[in-house]
């Protein structure tokens, strides 16, 4: 049974609407979630397209930071990064066509879920960034192996390294996002693209899917495995467990390089 996702399907579209409130953190519940819908997905013959969005002011603000709290050990975080990992792999390889719809912010956890759909959306004032490293953490959910996939090296470096997202424009601009719509109107206006995909032959839909994924070589899988080590240093690190008490208690980090 689905926590935190409500789905309802027409026209062959299957439009799932992420509810976990205030800020639709990716929560390990939100990723169980998300695994079950694609499972329902892709044994109901009736449904041809998924699209995502969130409900309230964002698409999904980041990971749970509350629930990072209850990790204290390596293996324990390079877990939770697999979790994510697994789970938005899970996303890209599903047979049919998944695609986010993105308003307000996705951020962190929130970019890593979206980037691991096959087409993105977004308002033009919608921010998008990774500003893991404002929290002494880096990115655990494929992150690092994504964003440089679709905007580059360079550019996907800036946006770690300074932690500042992007807008929905610039997202454009760079190949992060496939269009950018009004505020008032882009949920209706990304239906609109599912519809149009809709109407194909799920075979060949399914086929081409297939087929993209091939254009990942073995080097991503490896820096995925490796990401979810350091990860699992990284957030036990004094730095890591600073860069999160600072963020419940609303107040600059002090990192001490350990």
């Amino acid at each position: 049974m689905l926590k935190f996702l409500s789905v309802r399907v027409e026209d062959h579209i299957a439009v799932a609407t992420l509810n976990h409130a205030p800020a639709n953190a990716m929560s390990s519940q939100v990723m169980h979630d998300v695994t079950e819908l694609i499972d329902q997905v892709e044994k109901d013959d009736n449904i041809r397209v998924v699209v995502i969005h969130g409900e309230g002011r964002f698409f999904s603000a980041g990971a749970d930071i509350k629930e990072f709290t209850s990790v204290t050990e390596v293996k324990q975080a390079t877990e939770l990064a697999q979790l994510g990992q697994v789970t938005f792999e899970r996303v890209e390889k599903c047979s049919k066509p998944v695609i986010a719809a993105i308003h307000g912010a996705a951020l962190g956890g929130g970019l890593e879920f979206a980037m691991s759909c096959h087409m993105r959306f977004a308002t033009e004032s919608a921010k998008l960034g990774l500003p893991e490293l404002t929290l002494g953490l880096i990115p655990g959910f494929a992150g690092t192996q994504r964003l440089p996939r679709y905007v580059g090296k360079a550019k996907a470096c800036e946006m770690m390294l300074t932690s500042t997202p992007i807008t929905g424009a610039e997202a454009l601009k760079w190949g992060l996002v496939n269009g950018v719509f009004a505020e008032e109107t882009f949920l209706d206006d990304t239906l609109k693209v599912a519809k149009q995909i809709a109407g194909k032959s799920p075979a060949t839909t399914r086929a081409v899917l297939e087929l993209l994924q091939t254009t990942k070589s073995s080097h991503y899988y490896e820096g995925v495995q490796r990401e979810a080590q350091i990860f699992g240093e990284v957030f036990t690190s004094e730095d890591g467990r600073e860069g999160v008490a600072a963020f419940l208690e609303k107040r600059k980090p002090s990192f001490s390089g350990r």
